[in-house]
Protein backbone atom coordinates (compact mmCIF):
# COMPACT_ATOMS: atom_id res chain seq x y z
CA UNK A 1 0.00 0.00 0.00
CA UNK A 2 2.75 2.47 0.60
CA UNK A 3 4.41 1.56 -2.63
CA UNK A 4 1.42 2.21 -4.59
CA UNK A 5 1.33 5.86 -2.57
CA UNK A 6 4.96 6.06 -3.66
CA UNK A 7 4.35 5.53 -7.36
CA UNK A 8 0.99 7.71 -6.89
CA UNK A 9 2.83 11.01 -5.28
CA UNK A 10 5.37 10.75 -8.26
CA UNK A 11 3.22 10.66 -11.04
CA UNK A 12 1.19 14.30 -9.32
CA UNK A 13 4.58 15.58 -9.05
CA UNK A 14 5.64 15.16 -12.79
CA UNK A 15 2.33 16.06 -13.63
CA UNK A 16 2.85 19.57 -12.04
CA UNK A 17 6.34 20.33 -13.03
CA UNK A 18 4.89 19.83 -16.51
CA UNK A 19 2.26 22.43 -15.98
CA UNK A 20 4.45 25.32 -14.08
CA UNK A 21 6.94 24.88 -17.51
CA UNK A 22 4.08 25.61 -19.77
CA UNK A 23 2.95 29.17 -17.57
CA UNK A 24 6.73 30.33 -17.83
CA UNK A 25 6.66 30.66 -21.62
CA UNK A 26 6.02 34.72 -22.58
CA UNK A 27 2.22 34.61 -24.64
CA UNK A 28 2.13 35.07 -28.19
CA UNK A 29 1.04 39.09 -27.49
CA UNK A 30 4.53 39.98 -26.49
CA UNK A 31 3.40 41.09 -22.93
CA UNK A 32 5.76 38.78 -21.00
CA UNK A 33 8.54 39.89 -19.20
CA UNK A 34 11.35 37.55 -21.21
CA UNK A 35 12.83 38.07 -24.28
CA UNK A 36 10.49 35.71 -26.04
CA UNK A 37 9.74 34.57 -29.65
CA UNK A 38 8.14 36.89 -32.11
CA UNK A 39 4.36 35.61 -32.83
CA UNK A 40 3.98 33.97 -36.33
CA UNK A 41 1.49 37.12 -37.11
CA UNK A 42 4.59 39.32 -36.78
CA UNK A 43 7.05 37.60 -38.75
CA UNK A 44 4.77 37.21 -41.29
CA UNK A 45 4.55 41.09 -41.93
CA UNK A 46 7.57 41.90 -41.68
CA UNK A 47 9.59 39.71 -44.06
CA UNK A 48 13.32 38.58 -44.00
CA UNK A 49 14.94 40.98 -40.81
CA UNK A 50 17.01 43.90 -41.76
CA UNK A 51 15.50 44.18 -44.92
CA UNK A 52 13.05 46.61 -47.03
CA UNK A 53 10.42 45.87 -49.33
CA UNK A 54 13.17 47.18 -52.36
CA UNK A 55 15.75 45.29 -50.85
CA UNK A 56 14.93 41.40 -52.29
CA UNK A 57 15.87 40.43 -55.78
CA UNK A 58 13.68 40.93 -58.65
CA UNK A 59 12.13 38.42 -60.58
CA UNK A 60 15.15 38.28 -62.97
CA UNK A 61 17.40 37.89 -60.04
CA UNK A 62 18.86 41.92 -60.24
CA UNK A 63 19.13 44.06 -57.42
CA UNK A 64 15.56 46.46 -57.81
CA UNK A 65 16.38 49.75 -59.09
CA UNK A 66 14.80 52.44 -55.81
CA UNK A 67 11.44 53.64 -56.18
CA UNK A 68 10.33 55.81 -58.88
CA UNK A 69 7.88 56.93 -56.24
CA UNK A 70 9.98 57.77 -53.08
CA UNK A 71 10.83 61.70 -53.38
CA UNK A 72 14.60 62.83 -53.37
CA UNK A 73 15.77 64.56 -50.69
CA UNK A 74 17.98 67.56 -50.85
CA UNK A 75 21.03 68.08 -48.74
CA UNK A 76 19.03 70.17 -46.18
CA UNK A 77 16.71 67.08 -45.86
CA UNK A 78 14.28 68.94 -47.57
CA UNK A 79 11.86 67.68 -50.77
CA UNK A 80 13.60 68.41 -54.10
CA UNK A 81 12.73 71.50 -56.23
CA UNK A 82 10.98 69.05 -58.77
CA UNK A 83 8.19 68.99 -55.25
CA UNK A 84 7.64 73.05 -56.57
CA UNK A 85 8.43 76.18 -58.37
CA UNK A 86 11.78 77.44 -57.54
CA UNK A 87 11.23 81.55 -57.13
CA UNK A 88 13.32 83.42 -60.18
CA UNK A 89 16.91 84.16 -59.03
CA UNK A 90 17.90 87.55 -58.99
CA UNK A 91 20.12 89.29 -61.26
CA UNK A 92 20.73 92.54 -58.64
CA UNK A 93 19.70 93.57 -55.41
CA UNK A 94 19.98 95.11 -52.23
CA UNK A 95 23.53 95.77 -51.89
CA UNK A 96 24.67 95.27 -55.15
CA UNK A 97 26.97 97.93 -56.72
CA UNK A 98 28.15 97.79 -60.52
CA UNK A 99 27.42 99.84 -63.81
CA UNK A 100 24.38 97.82 -64.31
CA UNK A 101 22.60 99.25 -61.33
CA UNK A 102 23.29 102.82 -62.75
CA UNK A 103 21.86 101.51 -65.76
CA UNK A 104 18.63 100.22 -63.64
CA UNK A 105 18.38 103.76 -62.30
CA UNK A 106 18.50 105.65 -65.31
CA UNK A 107 16.11 103.42 -67.35
CA UNK A 108 13.64 103.67 -63.78
CA UNK A 109 14.35 107.63 -64.36
CA UNK A 110 13.42 107.63 -67.66
CA UNK A 111 9.81 106.25 -66.40
CA UNK A 112 9.63 108.11 -63.87
CA UNK A 113 9.96 105.61 -61.20
CA UNK A 114 13.21 106.79 -59.82
CA UNK A 115 14.00 110.96 -59.06
CA UNK A 116 17.50 110.82 -58.38
CA UNK A 117 20.79 110.31 -60.74
CA UNK A 118 22.31 106.74 -61.07
CA UNK A 119 24.82 106.14 -58.14
CA UNK A 120 25.13 102.50 -59.14
CA UNK A 121 24.33 101.56 -55.64
CA UNK A 122 21.60 99.70 -55.00
CA UNK A 123 19.94 100.61 -52.01
CA UNK A 124 16.20 101.26 -50.35
CA UNK A 125 15.20 104.17 -52.58
CA UNK A 126 16.51 101.78 -56.06
CA UNK A 127 14.05 98.76 -54.71
CA UNK A 128 11.19 100.97 -53.65
CA UNK A 129 11.71 101.82 -57.69
CA UNK A 130 11.89 98.78 -58.88
CA UNK A 131 8.20 97.57 -56.60
CA UNK A 132 6.61 100.31 -58.34
CA UNK A 133 7.78 99.49 -61.90
CA UNK A 134 7.08 95.83 -61.07
CA UNK A 135 3.24 97.08 -59.85
CA UNK A 136 2.62 98.88 -63.09
CA UNK A 137 3.59 95.63 -65.49
CA UNK A 138 1.76 93.14 -62.73
CA UNK A 139 4.87 91.53 -61.63
CA UNK A 140 5.26 89.98 -58.04
CA UNK A 141 6.57 93.41 -56.28
CA UNK A 142 9.58 91.83 -54.90
CA UNK A 143 11.94 95.15 -54.66
CA UNK A 144 14.99 92.93 -56.32
CA UNK A 145 15.37 92.49 -60.31
CA UNK A 146 14.95 89.01 -62.04
CA UNK A 147 15.19 88.30 -65.70
CA UNK A 148 11.74 89.42 -66.12
CA UNK A 149 11.08 91.81 -64.48
CA UNK A 150 14.92 92.99 -66.54
CA UNK A 151 13.37 92.16 -70.12
CA UNK A 152 10.34 94.09 -69.22
CA UNK A 153 12.43 97.18 -68.46
CA UNK A 154 14.21 97.33 -71.27
CA UNK A 155 11.12 96.76 -73.62
CA UNK A 156 9.50 100.00 -71.84
CA UNK A 157 12.73 102.31 -72.01
CA UNK A 158 15.80 103.20 -74.30
CA UNK A 159 19.40 103.25 -73.85
CA UNK A 160 20.19 105.47 -71.78
CA UNK A 161 23.15 108.42 -73.00
CA UNK A 162 26.10 108.76 -70.88
CA UNK A 163 24.71 112.33 -69.83
CA UNK A 164 21.45 109.92 -68.34
CA UNK A 165 23.96 107.63 -66.93
CA UNK A 166 26.25 110.25 -64.98
CA UNK A 167 24.44 113.54 -64.88
CA UNK A 168 26.43 115.94 -63.56
CA UNK A 169 22.93 117.25 -61.54
CA UNK A 170 22.06 114.83 -58.92
CA UNK A 171 18.82 116.37 -57.80
CA UNK A 172 16.00 116.18 -60.11
CA UNK A 173 14.57 119.78 -60.91
CA UNK A 174 11.38 121.58 -59.19
CA UNK A 175 9.19 122.51 -61.07
CA UNK A 176 10.31 126.19 -61.64
CA UNK A 177 8.84 129.06 -59.66
CA UNK A 178 6.42 131.35 -61.81
CA UNK A 179 8.85 134.60 -61.09
CA UNK A 180 11.25 132.54 -63.59
CA UNK A 181 9.19 131.95 -66.70
CA UNK A 182 10.53 135.43 -68.27
CA UNK A 183 13.69 137.06 -68.49
CA UNK A 184 17.43 136.03 -67.45
CA UNK A 185 17.08 134.18 -63.83
CA UNK A 186 18.92 131.88 -61.60
CA UNK A 187 16.38 130.14 -60.33
CA UNK A 188 16.83 128.28 -57.33
CA UNK A 189 14.69 126.01 -55.31
CA UNK A 190 15.36 125.17 -51.57
CA UNK A 191 13.05 122.11 -51.86
CA UNK A 192 14.86 120.19 -54.32
CA UNK A 193 18.08 121.65 -53.83
CA UNK A 194 18.70 122.75 -57.36
CA UNK A 195 19.35 125.84 -59.38
CA UNK A 196 18.36 125.74 -63.00
CA UNK A 197 19.63 129.11 -65.07
CA UNK A 198 16.27 129.73 -67.37
CA UNK A 199 16.05 131.84 -70.39
CA UNK A 200 12.34 132.96 -71.59
CA UNK A 201 11.21 130.17 -69.28
CA UNK A 202 13.70 127.46 -70.74
CA UNK A 203 16.34 125.63 -68.79
CA UNK A 204 19.77 126.36 -70.18
CA UNK A 205 22.26 124.70 -67.39
CA UNK A 206 21.08 123.48 -63.67
CA UNK A 207 23.39 122.15 -60.74
CA UNK A 208 23.06 120.79 -57.28
CA UNK A 209 23.23 123.21 -54.69
CA UNK A 210 23.77 124.00 -50.71
CA UNK A 211 22.15 126.27 -48.55
CA UNK A 212 23.06 128.06 -45.30
CA UNK A 213 22.10 126.27 -41.77
CA UNK A 214 19.19 127.21 -39.44
CA UNK A 215 21.63 129.61 -37.87
CA UNK A 216 22.50 131.22 -41.17
CA UNK A 217 19.81 130.70 -43.25
CA UNK A 218 19.45 131.73 -46.86
CA UNK A 219 17.27 134.49 -47.57
CA UNK A 220 14.17 133.79 -49.98
CA UNK A 221 12.58 136.27 -52.24
CA UNK A 222 12.76 138.26 -55.50
CA UNK A 223 16.65 139.41 -56.22
CA UNK A 224 18.90 140.69 -59.06
CA UNK A 225 23.19 140.04 -59.39
CA UNK A 226 24.59 142.86 -57.77
CA UNK A 227 28.13 142.04 -58.58
CA UNK A 228 30.04 139.47 -59.39
CA UNK A 229 33.78 138.42 -58.36
CA UNK A 230 35.82 135.75 -60.21
CA UNK A 231 38.29 134.92 -57.51
CA UNK A 232 37.36 136.25 -54.15
CA UNK A 233 37.59 135.35 -50.41
CA UNK A 234 34.98 136.14 -47.63
CA UNK A 235 36.40 139.20 -45.60
CA UNK A 236 33.93 137.62 -42.23
CA UNK A 237 34.84 133.87 -42.79
CA UNK A 238 38.38 134.01 -44.60
CA UNK A 239 37.36 131.12 -46.87
CA UNK A 240 38.05 130.89 -50.97
CA UNK A 241 34.24 132.20 -52.71
CA UNK A 242 35.24 131.55 -56.41
CA UNK A 243 32.65 132.24 -59.05
CA UNK A 244 30.73 134.29 -56.69
CA UNK A 245 27.61 136.28 -58.16
CA UNK A 246 26.19 138.69 -55.09
CA UNK A 247 22.41 138.82 -54.85
CA UNK A 248 21.42 139.73 -51.06
CA UNK A 249 23.74 141.59 -48.86
CA UNK A 250 26.80 139.58 -48.72
CA UNK A 251 25.19 136.46 -49.93
CA UNK A 252 26.25 134.83 -52.98
CA UNK A 253 26.11 132.10 -55.73
CA UNK A 254 29.78 130.35 -55.63
CA UNK A 255 31.72 127.46 -55.54
CA UNK A 256 32.18 125.25 -52.23
CA UNK A 257 35.34 123.24 -51.91
CA UNK A 258 33.71 121.81 -48.68
CA UNK A 259 30.80 121.33 -50.49
CA UNK A 260 32.36 119.32 -53.45
CA UNK A 261 34.22 117.21 -50.79
CA UNK A 262 31.49 116.44 -48.00
CA UNK A 263 28.31 117.06 -50.05
CA UNK A 264 25.55 117.89 -47.64
CA UNK A 265 26.93 116.51 -44.11
CA UNK A 266 28.08 120.95 -43.94
CA UNK A 267 26.20 124.01 -44.71
CA UNK A 268 27.24 127.48 -45.93
CA UNK A 269 26.76 131.03 -43.79
CA UNK A 270 24.02 131.97 -45.96
CA UNK A 271 25.15 131.69 -49.66
CA UNK A 272 24.68 129.32 -51.90
CA UNK A 273 26.87 126.79 -52.82
CA UNK A 274 27.59 125.30 -56.01
CA UNK A 275 30.10 121.60 -55.94
CA UNK A 276 30.29 121.28 -59.97
CA UNK A 277 33.15 123.82 -60.62
CA UNK A 278 33.08 123.57 -64.32
CA UNK A 279 29.57 124.22 -65.00
CA UNK A 280 29.60 127.63 -62.44
CA UNK A 281 32.91 128.53 -64.47
CA UNK A 282 30.71 128.22 -67.61
CA UNK A 283 27.54 129.86 -65.79
CA UNK A 284 29.54 133.11 -64.47
CA UNK A 285 30.52 133.75 -67.87
CA UNK A 286 26.99 133.85 -68.93
CA UNK A 287 25.58 135.96 -66.22
CA UNK A 288 24.86 139.67 -66.20
CA UNK A 289 24.95 142.12 -63.30
CA UNK A 290 21.13 142.44 -63.07
CA UNK A 291 20.01 139.38 -63.92
CA UNK A 292 16.87 138.02 -61.78
CA UNK A 293 17.59 135.84 -58.35
CA UNK A 294 15.11 133.51 -57.33
CA UNK A 295 15.64 131.79 -54.34
CA UNK A 296 11.89 129.90 -53.24
CA UNK A 297 10.79 126.76 -51.86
Amino acid sequence: MKRSSAVIRRVVLAAAAVALAAGCTPDASGTGTGTGTPSASASASSGTPGASPTDSPTSDGKPPSPSASAPTASPSGSPSASAGTAAPKPLLGDGDENEQVRELQARLRQLDFFDRAPTGFYGTMTAGAVRKFQASRGLPETGSVDETTWQQLLSASRKPTADELKPATTNKLDTPDPRCMTGRVLCISKESRTLAWMIDGRVVSSMDVRFGSENTPTREGLFKVEWKARDWTSTIYHTPMPYAMFFSRGQAVHFSADFAARGYAGASHGCVNVRDKVKLSALFDQVKVGDKVVVHW
